[in-house]
This record gives structure tokens, sequence and C-alpha cells, in this order.
């Protein structure tokens, strides 16, 4: 398929994609809204209706100075606890232009763990302190193949730093994945929204 550019060579004379190019579409399946939760649980709408769903996360804010934000996959049972291996790198910068640096995160990765994969780590409780970002989940109703996720967020840290976190991984399991679980390392999740889209 070749790619059709304006006479002008420029993209904005172009108002519509070609008609062999599909666009996709973004479809709200659910809203929670954390209050003091313990956890935010999604317990319905993952199954083979979509390949893709998406989590976006908004100032996700930590009731517990230096928590971890974490998300965690159930595999058919009643536990969040699907077997899963990831890796995280993250990248930081202070407000004082001091100090950066880009890490592979050896405290962040798992491997075969049923723990929950960090989303965000060292989040403060000061109130401008938070986390946002988003999760991809691929094709979570395989019972042939792992299940993947990736997820990249910013975090404004109890030492007001910013950190760019992202993680990758897999749930290793043949189950199907049919829930995903939000929390904190310690302490609940004093507040932050969490949408969940099924993307076509």
């Amino acid at each position: 398929m070749a790619i059709k550019v304006a006479n002008n060579q420029s993209l904005t004379a172009i108002t519509a994609l070609p008609s062999a190019v599909s666009g996709g579409a973004m479809t709200l399946l659910e809203t929670q809204t954390a209050s003091s939760s313990d956890t935010l649980d999604f317990t319905s709408n993952i199954d083979d209706t979509y390949d893709e769903y998406v989590f976006k996360f908004y100032n996700i804010h930590a009731a517990t100075d230096a928590a971890h934000f974490l998300v965690n996959f159930r595999d058919g049972g009643s536990a969040f606890d699907a077997t899963k291996t990831n890796t995280v790198i993250y990248a930081y910068h202070d407000e004082a232009d001091s100090e950066a640096d880009v890490i592979y995160s050896g405290g962040g990765d798992l491997a075969q763990s049923t723990a929950g994969s960090r989303l965000g780590g060292n989040l403060g409780v000061d109130n401008d302190h938070c986390c946002s970002g988003e999760l991809h989940l691929f094709n979570p109703s395989s019972t042939t193949f792992v299940k993947h996720f990736i997820s990249s967020s910013s975090v404004y840290s109890r030492e007001s730093w910013n950190y760019n976190w992202s993680s990758a991984g897999y749930c290793n399991v043949t189950a199907a994945i049919d829930g995903v679980n939000f929390s904190m390392s310690s302490g609940n999740i004093d507040a932050g929204v969490i949408k969940l889209y099924g993307i076509s």
C-alpha cells in the first residue's frame, strides 16, 4: 500500500485515512475511582471481545510514603496471582537539575512470580505527588500463548523528582486472563481514576 502525500509535501492537507487503513477505535468499558481504596479490581469486561485492552490511570495518589503502584492478573480463579515475568527500566530527573539517570530496575523485575508488577515507584504522600500512565494487555483470552503486557507511566515522586517508568512482561499461563487488580505495595490507593478501554 502506498502512502499518499499532499501536493505541498505536508500532512496537514490529509483529512482522512485511505480506505485501506483501519483507524481502530477505543471503547470505554469501565471507570473506577479510588477513595482510600485497598485495591481497584476489574473483574468483568475482559474477555475475547477485544484482542487488546488498555487501562489508563490518572493522578494515582498513595496513602503511604515510598509505595509502589502495582498491577496483578487473575487467570480464572478467585485470586490475582497469575505467574508472570517482566522487566522494568526507569529514567529520572530532579527539579534542581542536579541528578538524572536511566536505570534497569532489578528490584522491580519478576521471574516466574505471582507478585504484583510495578507500574510506578517511590510515590509520595504530598498533595501534588501522583502517578499517571497506561497499561496495555494483549490477547488475554488466549489459551495457547502467554499474555503480554506493557506499561508506561510518569511519576512525581516523594523526592519531587520526575520518573518515567517502563515495564513489559507476560503472564506465563495457558488459562485466559479474566481480571486485573491495581494496588499499592503498602497502604491504600488514596485517590485516582482508572479507565478500561477495549481496542478494536
